[in-house]
């Protein structure tokens, strides 16, 4: 079986960004979509942030623009799901399921799914009133009464950013303390808008219309129940990077972020890596699409040096 140039592995604005590059440099790239292809844009309605669409875009509409701009330049997508990785000697192999393929080159565009809380009423108002992040979202909550869910520095900077927009910030912590930084801390709590509920969780998101009207929250000390109006619900618990299937492949951090160095660079030589997989600080679609041209730019120039020795 003859290798391919390259192989990309996910969707999202990295994996067809770095598609239309290697396609357009020639290197006929087999890009591995997914089942679900096209990352968290996918379950993002107006999406008003992306350079170049000034009356804003649906992300599913958006990924579906990505995808056929790779593949009108050659990348060879299927919407299969990449299963088993071996990168310990070139050429690398990729499975889908039983299907086996040799690589020159691996691009990773992998992503991260936010943590869901896997609540009645999550799902049905995901875009209608809830959110993940409030970088992307924030905008549309002006004058509302918004919620924030969790305890950790992204949870505070969410709180703090929606003040900007929200007439109140709400944070609802399961414990009786945060575990943001000090500095973090200090500022929530030196800011007039937002309040605290502690020793809570959401039992229950409420809404009709398609729009969120509330939350039911419930106190883990005395177990009361309680509902709590809101317009917005931003759920900032944390993030999964989607690299389980790199682990003893490739080094990751603690947390499961692919480590990179030189750009896009992991620590096996050939293997490139960009977006959510690797970002945990910005996690923005521009950011993501931006490391995928990196990687692929990485990706041509290491194979065309290959090629000279």
């Amino acid at each position: 079986m003859e290798p391919r140039n390259v192989i990309i592995i996910g969707s999202g604005p990295s994996g067809f960004t770095a598609g239309t590059y290697t396609a357009r440099a020639n290197l006929n790239p087999l890009l591995y979509a997914g089942l679900e292809w096209g990352g968290q844009l996918q379950n993002t309605t107006d999406v008003e942030n992306y350079p170049g669409f000034p009356g804003g875009v649906q992300g599913p509409e958006m990924m579906e623009l990505f995808r056929k701009q790779a593949e009108r330049f050659g990348a060879e997508v299927v919407s299969e799901n990449v299963t088993k990785v071996d990168f310990s000697q070139a050429p690398f192999k990729v499975w889908s399921g039983e299907d086996m393929q040799l690589a020159k080159a691996i691009i990773i565009a992998t992503g991260a799914e936010y943590r869901k809380l896997g609540i009645p009423g999550e799902v049905e108002y995901s875009g209608h009133g809830v959110s993940y992040c409030a970088t992307c979202d924030g905008f549309f909550f002006r004058d509302a009464e918004i919620v924030v869910i969790g305890g950790g520095d992204t949870a505070i900077e969410e709180a703090l950013f929606l003040t900007r927009f929200g007439r109140s910030v709400t944070v609802v912590h399961r414990r009786d303390e945060l575990r943001a930084s000090k500095i973090m801390q200090q500022r929530a709590m030196d800011n007039p808008k937002i309040d605290f509920v502690w020793d809570s969780v959401v039992d229950e998101i409420v809404g009709a219309e398609h729009k969120l009207q509330a939350v039911k929250l419930r106190n883990l000390k005395t177990g009361e129940v309680t509902e709590r109006t809101a317009g917005g619900l931003f759920i900032a618990i944390g993030h999964d990077p989607a690299t389980k299937i790199f682990e003893g492949q490739i080094d990751l951090d603690d947390a499961g972020y692919i480590l990179v160095h030189d750009g896009s660079r992991t620590s096996v030589e050939g293997v490139f890596a960009g977006g959510d997989c690797v970002d945990h600080v910005y996690r923005q679609a521009i950011t993501a699409a931006g490391m995928g041209c990196m990687a692929a730019i990485d990706t041509e120039r290491w194979l065309e040096s290959q090629s000279h020795n």
